[in-house]
């Protein structure tokens, strides 16, 4: 059993950074790929980067470069360093995982799959 807990959602500035994190439990988590997904209100769900147990990443084009995902397995947590924040960016973030590679993970949303596990959601608000 994997559950997927996150923190660190809040107030940011336009321009400004915040990091989220996610600890994740069970032995599983430490062997899928792991990402974040986020909604915002009257838009479809969003995969935005994933990160698989051998550090290959992948970000959707709307967060490269401005957000950056990285994992520890020994504590286990996911973080999701957001940078140079926009209004756009302000959603509801999930930490999901599944069984797939780090280059597959993004496009299953957008397949109609959906993850193994979500989390409860962090609210990201930009002012």
């Amino acid at each position: 059993h994997v559950q997927l807990v996150e923190s660190g959602g809040g107030l940011v500035q336009d321009g400004g950074s915040l990091r989220l994190s996610c600890t994740n439990s069970g032995y599983i988590s430490k062997t899928i790929t792991l990402g974040w997904a986020r909604q915002a209100p009257g838009k479809e769900r969003e995969a935005i980067a994933a990160i698989d147990k051998d550090g290959r990443i992948s970000y959707t084009e709307s967060v490269k470069g401005r957000f950056t995902i990285s994992r520890d397995n020994d504590k286990p947590i996911l973080y999701l360093q957001m940078t140079s924040a926009k209004a756009e960016d302000a959603a509801m973030y999930y930490c999901v995982g599944d069984f797939v590679p780090a280059e597959k993970f993004l496009n299953l949303l957008l397949k109609g799959h959906d993850y193994e596990y979500w989390g409860q959601g962090t609210q990201v608000t930009v002012s």
